[in-house]
């Protein structure tokens, strides 16, 4: 028993030595320090990303091997991995919201391959397609002007009703196919109660759909994002307005 013992001890020392050596490795990578789009506005105050920033590091030939895993593109992982692999600063993915993340792939995009990304686009009309370059630089965001308590919370009332919510992580906005699936991630008090239970019986039976709607629309005008969308020139020197994606793809000029 003792040497099976001390062949697990020596067993870990050898993984302990070889994430040390990993850990080496990686700080000589090149990184950089990203602005989030929430502007850390969203975390609470002893959250390390309420400071707004966040340490991204390069891109190596190693990490392209992530955009190309078979069972990552199966499960639909591949941008969370790469985001794990790529992001220095001490956090876990899941505490990040999801509304970063958008933010958070188009940087490192800029960061691994350049600002210039070639996209096929139509013009509205001309209706011919042809193949434009967007600066991603130039990409704009939108900001929020509301303020959250210490704890990252916000506060939201109705004629009857106090609520209380926080922006979802990007493990807690997985799954998410209904419109009350996403109220219970993000509501997280009701008039003073926080339990599950709680939240999904005023969901039910209390808050009325007018109510739920508006609710809903002011999530979404004070929601930070990435705004997708781009300018380009018409054939006839006329400018126009298109959306591009943020894929697994994005990455592949």
């Amino acid at each position: 028993m003792a040497k099976m013992t001390d062949r697990y001890e020596n067993k870990n020392l050898i993984n302990l030595a070889k994430d040390k050596y990993e850990q080496k490795q990686r700080s000589t990578i090149p990184s950089e320090i990203i602005t989030l789009t929430s502007e850390g506005k969203i975390y609470s105050d002893s959250s390390i990303l309420s400071s707004g920033k966040i340490e991204m590091r390069y891109m190596t030939a190693y990490d392209e091997d992530i955009l190309t895993n078979a069972s990552y593109v199966k499960e639909g992982v591949v941008l969370d991995k790469l985001l794990e692999s790529l992001i220095v600063t001490d956090v876990d993915l899941d505490d990040i919201a999801q509304v970063d993340k958008d933010g958070l792939i188009l940087n490192a995009r800029i960061l691994s391959y350049g600002a210039e990304y070639p996209v096929q686009v139509i013009d509205p009309t001309t209706k011919k397609q042809s193949e434009q370059v967007i600066d991603l630089s130039k990409i704009k965001t939108k900001t929020i002007d509301i303020t959250s308590d210490e704890h990252g919370e916000f506060e939201y009332t109705t004629k009857t009703h106090s609520i209380k919510f926080k922006y979802p992580t990007i493990s807690q906005s997985k799954g998410l196919s209904t419109i009350s699936d996403f109220l219970k991630s993000i509501i997280i008090e009701v008039n003073g109660l926080r339990k599950p239970a709680d939240i999904d019986h005023f969901l039910k039976y209390e808050f009325l759909v007018k109510d739920s709607k508006e609710f809903q629309s002011y999530i979404l005008d004070n929601t930070p994002t990435i705004l997708l969308e781009y300018e380009f020139e018409g054939d006839d020197g006329s400018t126009f307005t298109a959306g591009f994606q943020v894929g697994a793809n994005f990455f592949w000029s």
